[in-house]
């Protein structure tokens, strides 16, 4: 019997052994190629990521130190800005790197940002490369949902993102180089019930970004709009009421959603491959995107049920 059981575990050996573990020597090589072509690119860079506290922006922090750019981390929350900053010094670097800079930035005070760009170009000469992710969530129905909220989400997650890239463009312009990234949402390509003044903000950040992108390549500036689907962040329990107070509730999606690092290695190699656009979702939200260009009066359909169910 242990004879038999030895010879199967032979026979196993013999004809899965040799192809899986040169499947995972390929896929080994393929990742030190990935990183190896990542970190060509990107060392060096000058970066500023909005929104750099937590989630995704403090994910990208992560990645694109490790990849040798210069992180410049902005975000309203000075206190949690220097801790990621000392988390990324506390990392132990096969290469030189830059020391991370931390300013202070609310995108809803338009008045600032020409300034908080020239106080960049002012210590770093440049910026290679404008990574706008900060902003704000909506929960609530449209009945419920205060005007002066509306106003808040367009005023941070749009005209914070319009005015920053504006106030950075001319310098790229003038250098004819440059990378302007957009940290959209699946729900600026698809609207669902309860998050009207969140994905009218990333919509408009969509369309704003497809404009520039036209008008920006005759200067050689590349101009990405990435769209997560669920991505497990704070995002939903900082999200704004109706009313205005923090949502202050996990939802189940986001619990269950992408982590923030495996959604900030696909923007770096986004920004590596100067990609137009990038989707990373799940599958039900990109076949609702399907449905919506395809099928429109049955996406319309599903979303009243949805609204129905959850009233």
């Amino acid at each position: 019997m242990f004879a038999a059981t030895a010879g199967s575990l032979n026979w196993y050996l013999k004809y899965f052994g040799l192809p899986l573990s040169i499947i995972f020597t390929m896929y080994r090589l393929c990742n030190i190629a990935r990183n190896d072509k990542r970190r060509n690119a990107l060392q060096g860079k000058i970066v500023v990521v909005t929104g750099a506290s937590s989630g995704i922006g403090e994910a990208l922090a992560h990645v694109l130190y490790e990849n040798g750019c210069k992180v410049i981390l902005a975000s309203r929350r000075i206190n949690e800005l220097n801790r990621v900053k000392e988390e990324l010094l506390s990392k132990k670097a096969s290469f030189p790197t830059e020391e991370p800079i931390t300013m202070e930035l609310d995108l809803s005070n338009l008045d600032q940002l020409q300034l908080f760009v020239d106080q960049i170009h002012e210590t770093c000469g440049k910026i290679d490369i404008l990574i706008n992710n900060g902003g704000v969530s909506h929960r609530g129905s449209i009945l419920h949902t205060k005007l002066e909220v509306d106003k808040k989400i367009m005023l941070t997650n749009y005209l914070g993102s319009v005015g920053l890239t504006k106030a950075v463009l001319p310098r790229m312009v003038e250098r004819k180089s440059g990378h302007i990234v957009f940290i959209s949402s699946v729900q600026g390509l698809i609207a669902i019930p309860d998050r009207s003044a969140y994905a009218a903000s990333k919509h408009a950040l969509q369309a704003f970004g497809d404009s520039l992108r036209a008008e920006m390549y005759q200067h050689n500036i590349n101009v990405s709009v990435v769209s997560p689907g669920y991505v497990k962040t704070s995002v939903s329990l900082n999200a704004l009421s109706g009313s205005g107070e923090a949502h202050g509730q996990m939802d189940k999606s986001t619990a269950e959603g992408f982590s923030a690092e495996y959604v900030a290695i696909k923007i770096a190699d986004m920004l590596v491959n100067k990609d137009k656009e990038l989707i990373i979702s799940q599958f039900l939200p990109r076949l609702a995107i399907t449905i919506r260009h395809s099928m429109p009066y049955l996406y319309f359909w599903l979303m009243a049920r949805r609204a129905i169910k959850t009233s």
